[in-house]
């Protein structure tokens, strides 16, 4: 599924927390310096050049909050942003490919798995996938890793509008499929597409219920 079961209620009310403000906290890349928050958390993670900072981008309505490069591998440390005193957003480096020496991206391996296995105030991971690729073996991988720890996750495909539509719901199915098939997997893939905006507005209402649960108390 993408997301339709969304209402428009929630869909809206993802619109305007993610039209709030939305600032740069901090970048680490040392487990020690990563910033103290008591804030629902949401952390993007997936290959190299997977799209993880356009599509923050596209979430907050901002061009330019997240870097966004060509060169794969270009996140090298774990940066926060804060979304309106609501939700804390974290976009983690990139695995599978990096032009970087295998020292550096081993160490960045090492914190991202010490960020998603022990950070309390994380409470989804959007593990993206490349809609014209599917699913890796680094993927499934990190899907492995996330069960073992118990941490809750969804599928977002991503560069929706890249593939041709029946290729592209084929890629869905198969994905959802493989999900269905992991303890910790949210029952629900997204497709988003950050440069045309599909599936957007669903994410952000996904997302925006995390917020409501910490404030309904």
């Amino acid at each position: 599924m993408t997301g339709a079961d969304e209402s428009s209620e929630d869909i809206e009310a993802g619109r305007l927390l993610f039209a709030g403000p939305c600032g740069f906290v901090a970048g680490t890349t040392v487990a020690s310096a990563v910033p103290a928050s008591d804030l629902p958390e949401i952390a993007l993670v997936g290959r190299s050049n997977v799209g993880k900072s356009s599509l923050i981008n596209a979430l907050v309505g901002q061009k330019a909050l997240a870097r966004v490069s060509t060169t794969p591998g270009r996140t090298r440390q774990i940066n926060f942003f804060d979304l309106g005193s609501r939700l804390m957003l974290a976009d983690l480096p990139g695995y599978g490919f990096a032009r970087a020496p295998k020292g550096e991206m081993a160490g960045l391996a090492r914190l991202t798995r010490s960020y998603l296995r022990g950070r309390t105030p994380l409470r989804r991971v959007c593990l993206l996938v490349d809609s014209r690729h599917g699913l890796k073996e680094s993927d499934r991988a990190m899907m492995k890793m996330l069960d073992g720890a118990g941490q809750s996750y969804v599928l977002v495909l991503t560069k929706w509008d890249a593939v041709r539509e029946a290729a592209a719901r084929a890629r869905l199915e198969d994905v959802a499929a493989e999900a269905a098939r992991h303890v910790a997997a949210f029952p629900r893939v997204y497709a988003t597409s950050a440069r045309a905006g599909h599936g957007i507005g669903e994410l952000r209402a996904h997302l925006a219920a995390l917020a409501r649960a910490r404030e309904l108390g």
